[in-house]
């Protein structure tokens, strides 16, 4: 058993090292709570989203072996931009499925005709805005720029996102959203991408918060009379 000088040592460094990452504890516990609590689906936005949406079918295509693609075609997805068809290939050019022209950029309108065939119809837009770059911290990062913000009238904030080079509709954000998120950084303490599991400050709290569960261990075993009383009993034997 150790001396009540190294017991009392073993109690400090607990009480402190519990008072300096108990915030961190506290919010790890509280986003724990907050994911297991909520439902993925909602996170996403499905709710309000167009769940009828099927893609539209178009005939009399152009091949896509006629179109004028340097270094050929690697890759090839078909987009609806406002009832027409386009290929978008190589993940960097936009054509006209129909006369193979090539396609610099969707308008504002064709933006709100794809956010409306993603959205759920009942939703209006009331703001539609073009970014062209965004911070780490943002709602739409790592995902293709520019792109057009259409912004509703609905108690979440709601916005969708769709990009100005492809035509693609992106993503949807709403307020549960952007808590999941802040909760999600708290969580991961990533405070600059959200989603790096291996920062310094992560691993750091990781290795403190061990040595406090172990030192609370070994307070228990310091300071327990039922410990005391058996170490006791084997002296005396």
């Amino acid at each position: 058993m150790v001396n009540k000088h190294t017991a009392l040592k073993i109690r400090k460094v607990h009480r402190y090292l519990g008072l300096f990452i108990g915030v961190q504890f506290l919010m790890w516990t509280i986003s724990g709570l907050y994911f297991s609590w909520t439902d993925i689906d909602d996170i996403h936005g499905d709710q309000f989203r167009n769940s009828h949406y099927q893609p539209k079918g178009f005939q009399n295509l152009i091949s896509p072996s006629k179109l004028d693609v340097p270094k050929g075609i690697r890759t090839i997805e078909i987009r609806d931009i406002d009832n027409m068809p386009y290929y978008w290939i190589n993940q960097n050019q936009l054509y006209n499925a129909s006369n193979g022209e090539l396609k610099k950029g969707i308008t504002e309108r064709e933006a709100l005709y794809v956010a409306n065939q993603f959205m759920d119809k009942s939703l209006k837009v009331i703001d539609v805005k073009l970014i062209s770059e965004v911070d780490k911290k943002h709602e739409y990062r790592e995902r293709l720029l520019p792109a057009y913000v259409m912004s509703y009238d609905n108690d979440e904030a709601l916005k969708a996102y769709v990009s100005v080079n492809d035509g693609k509709f992106q993503t949807v954000r709403h307020r549960s959203w952007r808590w999941f998120d802040f909760l999600w950084m708290t969580h991961t303490m990533d405070y600059e991408g959200r989603d790096n599991f291996n920062t310094i400050v992560l691993r750091a709290f990781s290795i403190l918060g061990l040595i406090t569960v172990l030192s609370g261990f070994l307070l228990w075993y310091t300071s327990s009379p039922s410990i005391k009383k058996i170490i006791k009993m084997k002296k005396s034997e």
